[in-house]
């Protein structure tokens, strides 16, 4: 999708915003639904985009996906928590008081250990484009159920994948769409 492709998408959002608010008192309670959707849509598409703590390539992809998935990843999944080794850059640490600031140099390149076997993915784009080297299927099979597609008899520890598996389809393709978005990024130290 292009900027001007982009830039239409909020236009239509903004003109069915202005069109529905001049309907006034005529509006149902299944139209003030609708509208409350595309505004939290809208309004989750404007915080993904300025929340996303690295420069993302948008080429070949739907910005809104990207935007709803870096709203997913970065303000309701937690996924730099676990992801990024550390997960503040220095002086950027919210929990000692200090102004929050993302690792972006390893951002969700993976390395946190959790106990002596496990440690965490790189879920950054590999060579190919593909978040962790998986395709869309294998990467919402791996969020609901929890297997990894080259290791099928290993089942994931640590990671929440029973939450995220209750994620919508399209949930799980925006956060996908949102990675292929990231740069690669090797594990921190």
């Amino acid at each position: 999708m292009t900027k001007s492709m982009f830039h239409l998408h909020l236009f239509f959002l903004a003109g069915l915003t202005a069109a529905v608010t001049l309907v006034g008192t005529a509006r149902t309670a299944a139209a003030d639904s609708t509208l409350d959707a595309i505004l939290d849509i809208g309004t989750k598409v404007g915080i993904g985009r300025r929340i996303a703590p690295v420069p993302l390539n948008l080429k070949g992809k739907d910005p809104i996906r990207v935007y709803l998935g870096s709203y997913i990843v970065n303000a309701q999944g937690g996924c730099n928590d676990c992801h990024t080794n550390p997960s503040y850059a220095p002086g950027g640490d919210p929990f000692q008081g200090e102004p929050e600031k993302i690792n972006s140099a390893h951002y969700l390149a993976g390395g946190r250990q959790f106990g002596p076997f496990i440690v965490s993915a790189n879920i950054t784009p590999d060579s190919e484009g593909k978040p962790a080297g998986l395709t869309l299927p294998e990467f919402i099979t791996l969020l609901r159920t929890g297997r990894h597609p080259h290791e099928p008899d290993e089942i994931l520890q640590v990671m929440p994948w029973p939450v995220y598996g209750k994620m919508s389809n399209n949930d799980l393709k925006n956060i996908y769409e949102f990675l292929r978005a990231i740069p690669h990024a090797e594990p921190g130290p």
